[in-house]
């Protein structure tokens, strides 16, 4: 690929696959990209990033990783309620949705 000089783009050193940090950068933007950006038609900017950022909030915070055996990365207070009553929370307009038992 080439870029013109006045594009104003510059050059960056890449990950190596060690660790599997390329891989885990990967599958992150293949998830965001299926999930999410496909989905939606942004009008600058400015909603770009938030819908970034509220995916990065659901996807540390309320998704299941198939890689950590179904278990989430980020527990939150809500988890292990035994009884109560079905709470759905949702993002980017109901796109992206986590229902938790929130205690009685």
């Amino acid at each position: 690929m080439r870029i013109r000089a006045g594009a104003g783009a510059r050059q960056r050193a890449t990950l190596t696959a060690g660790g599997g940090r390329l891989t885990s950068s990967l599958r992150f933007v293949r998830t965001i990209k299926e999930s999410c950006l496909d989905r939606m038609i942004f009008f600058g900017e400015d909603s770009l990033r938030r819908a970034i950022n509220q995916f990065a909030e659901h996807y540390h915070h309320e998704r299941n990783h198939q890689g950590l055996g179904g278990r989430l990365i980020d527990l939150q207070d809500e988890i292990g309620a035994a009884d109560g009553s079905v709470k759905c929370r949702e993002r980017l307009g109901g796109l992206l949705r986590y229902y938790y038992l929130q205690a009685a």
